[in-house]
Parts: structure tokens; sequence; C-alpha cells
């Protein structure tokens, strides 16, 4: 598969051959629905918790006497019924993350680059790189492009100018290859892709 390269400033820098086996693939919404799913159920805390009628402390002792008040006959504080009881079935401390393996979750990161590609929202960068770190500067070229909301991913770490440039700009995110992930990608609009994070991301999936 063959796409255009262009540089930040919009200017055409070349052509790059893409792998079909990782960007060419009829892409299955069930597995990144499944993948995301899974990532956003790890990033859950689960410490929400309430007490339950063993824990809340108050008398034992009788409320009143069993018959003759006309009222239901009750023997504890403690239960939920009442102001300051415990909570009924309420929620405890708990593990909301789910298991995927290794092999389906890299799958689907081959399903969500296929899928953009699919809808043309990639953009193949020369590099992603500034003169200086300006937020003008970035913000003009993708006024240039377009461009509202976008995903940027280079091989290991961003040009220091390109991501103090980046970092006011709404909905711009930066991201090294490491940390690519299904729910990033399909979040924004816009993936972009330096050449150098394309040789990484073709050596990490290709097997």
């Amino acid at each position: 598969m063959k796409m255009n390269v262009i540089d930040i400033s919009s200017k055409a820098s070349g052509t790059i051959d893409l792998k079909e086996t990782i960007f060419g693939l009829d892409p299955r919404k069930d597995i990144l629905h499944r993948t995301v799913v899974y990532q956003l159920a790890k990033r859950r805390s689960g410490t929400h918790k309430v007490k339950n009628r063993s824990e809340i402390t108050a008398t034992t002792k009788k409320m009143y006497k069993q018959k003759g008040t006309g009222s239901a006959r009750h023997g504890s504080k403690k239960v939920p019924q009442f102001r300051g009881g415990g909570r009924a079935f309420g929620p405890t401390p708990r593990d909301h993350s789910i298991k995927l393996t290794k092999k389906f979750r890299k799958l689907a990161l081959k399903h969500a680059l296929s899928a953009k590609i699919k809808e043309g929202n990639v953009v193949i960068l020369n590099e992603a790189k500034l003169k200086s770190p300006k937020t003008a500067e970035l913000v003009k070229s993708l006024d240039k492009m377009s461009v509202t909301s976008a995903l940027f991913l280079d091989a290991i770490e961003f040009d220091k100018n390109f991501e103090l440039a980046s970092m006011n700009i709404p909905n711009i995110d930066i991201l090294p290859v490491h940390g690519m992930n299904v729910y990033d990608i399909l979040k924004r609009d816009k993936l972009f892709i330096t050449k150098n994070a394309i040789t990484e991301i073709e050596g990490r999936l290709d097997e």
C-alpha cells in the first residue's frame, strides 16, 4: 500500500509503502469494541465502597416493645430502612478489569490502524519537528490542513519543540509508538504517523 508523505507545513515529501498485513485489513467493529471496553474497564479504580449492616455502629438494644405500638417490629437501628443504617447490597471494592490475550490486543491495533486508513484519516509525516516551541506555529499548520482533533505518533521521543507546542492545543495528543493504543487512536479524528513511527509499528506488529 503506497501513501504520500508530507512535512508539517503540508508540503509533499515523497511516498512510503505500508504493509497490507497491518494497514490493509478489513476493520472488525467487534474486535475494536471489545478492546476499548478492556481499556476503559482497566482504568476504573474500583474503590467505591459503602458500609453494610455489620459495619454500622449503633445500639443493639431493641428500639421499642414488640407489641402494642402499632408500628412494625424492629430490633436494630442498623437495618437499611432507617437513616444511618447500613446499605443493603451496596458496592464494595473490586477489580473491574477483564482479560485479553496479547495476541488479541496486537490484532486490535492492526484493525484500529486499518480503520483509520480506510476512513482516509491517516497522514504520514516526514518528521514531527518544529524550529521553535511556539503553539501558534503548530496551530497554523493544523489549520492549513483543517485539523481540529488529532493524535500524533512518533518512534521513541518527540521533538521537544513539537511536544511543548502541542501541550496547549485542545484535542491534540502525542504518543510514542510504545504507548500506542486502540482507544486513543479511535478517539481523535486524524492520525498523524511519522516515517520513523511506521518503521517501529511494522517491527512491533508484523509477526
